[in-house]
């Protein structure tokens, strides 16, 4: 079954956000994937701020797994790298991908499901981002694709 990035909240806080009277906790990517019924399966995540374990028990809610800090069971970039081909392996480096964007690109493969789109980065451009993907579609095959989406909603 196919996987979703989302995000989990975090209870730490990026210093640039310490000194504000509400607090704006940290966010971080996670990849979680899904039974046949459309369930999440339960995971185990870093946050990559503060390094606490989260456990994934839904789709953007976790709970924090205190005392385990140092966990070295948790996949990481590198045992995902064996999983992918060279070429893409170069892409997702380039573009600095975070854990979650390698799980994707891994399950991708291990599922053959050719033709999904990967986001690799994304620029805000005033009311516009611009968005890169990489669309896998086979094992050989791969095609990096640039596109505006715009973020405001003009009246006609």
């Amino acid at each position: 079954m196919p996987g979703t990035k989302h995000l989990i909240q975090c209870h730490c806080i990026l210093p640039q956000y310490r000194n504000m009277e509400t607090p704006i906790f940290h966010k971080f990517v996670a990849y979680s994937k899904e039974d046949e019924n459309g369930d999440i399966i339960e995971s185990i995540s870093k946050c990559n701020n503060c390094g606490i374990i989260h456990k994934i028990v839904d789709f953007c809610k976790s709970e924090i797994v205190y005392g385990a800090e140092d966990i070295i069971s948790i996949i990481s970039i590198e045992d995902i790298r064996e999983n992918i081909p060279n070429k893409i392996i170069d892409i997702l480096d380039a573009h600095m991908c975070d854990l979650a964007t390698w799980e994707q690109v891994s399950d991708i493969f291990e599922n053959k499901e050719w033709g999904s789109i990967v986001n690799l980065s994304a620029s805000r451009l005033g009311d516009s981002t611009q968005i890169k993907t990489l669309v896998i579609k086979d094992s050989e095959k791969f095609k990096i694709d640039s596109h505006v989406r715009q973020d405001s909603i003009t009246r006609v």
